[in-house]
């Protein structure tokens, strides 16, 4: 069976590309599976400096897959553990020591905007479109977006993003500060590698302090926000109403 993510090491840069084109990439237990695997093994690897998240076919990632949403919570203990893996996708883009520049292009949504949001930087495709979806299901976002957003956007933004749904395109996004650069998409990948390669190339206890002292995170404080939001989505997904609102969603 094929991966649901491809990992591609390079002259110091791991590329890690979600690979469920035909859904774009949306999420699902296996690619969250995958992916924490993935990030692990990236994050080990002494000849890895610099990791690349990117997305196969016309996405980035269109966020939960709404026909997997049955195998997500089809018990209390597969949903604890398919949020808890989600959670933890992003504690190892946004703790861990190595750079994760993100590639992102066509749709960004719900976990697939938080995963942009944890990145350390972002390239953007000029076509890409962005938006959090969890709010109309009865949910709140997820990967420590409720600590990490404000900090980026400000706060009166960031709620505001979560709360409506509201598209964000790739020049707002970048006035915003979700991006760093914002180029044509046939040339996204190519700039983002070589930037990638460029900072690969300078010595690793700097690459690793500058990204440390840069986030100045409270870990503490991104810890607390990964568990409330476990919380509040485990609940959520438990809740029949919400089953309801996916299914009327999905048709």
């Amino acid at each position: 069976m094929t991966s649901t993510v491809l990992s591609e090491q390079a002259n110091g840069v791991c590329t890690l590309t979600l690979n469920r084109p035909d859904r774009l990439n949306a999420i699902s237990v296996g690619l969250v599976e995958d992916l924490c695997v993935a990030l692990s093994d990236a994050l080990a690897d002494q000849s890895t400096r610099i990791i690349v998240l990117r997305g196969a076919g016309r996405a980035f990632c269109s966020g939960d897959d709404l026909k997997d949403f049955g195998n997500q919570s089809r018990s209390d203990a597969a949903a604890r553990k398919f949020l808890e893996k989600l959670q933890n996708v992003s504690r190892l883009i946004v703790l861990g020591e190595k750079i994760v520049i993100g590639a992102v292009h066509g749709w960004a949504v719900g976990g697939g905007f938080e995963w942009l949001v944890n990145c350390d930087i972002v390239f953007m495709a000029e076509g890409t479109r962005c938006f959090f979806p969890e709010t109309q299901f009865g949910m709140v976002v997820t990967g420590g977006v409720t600590a990490l957003l404000p900090r980026i956007v400000g706060e009166q933004r960031a709620l505001a993003l979560m709360l409506s749904g509201e598209r964000v395109d790739a020049t707002r996004a970048h006035a915003m500060g979700l991006a760093w650069r914002v180029i044509p998409e046939d040339r996204l990948f190519e700039e983002a590698q070589s930037f990638a390669k460029r900072l690969a190339e300078m010595p690793k206890r700097g690459l690793a302090d500058t990204k440390r002292l840069s986030r100045r995170i409270d870990r503490e404080a991104f810890e607390a926000a990964l568990k409330l939001e476990e919380k509040a989505v485990l609940e959520a997904f438990l809740d029949p109403q919400t089953a309801s609102r996916m299914v009327k969603t999905k048709e």
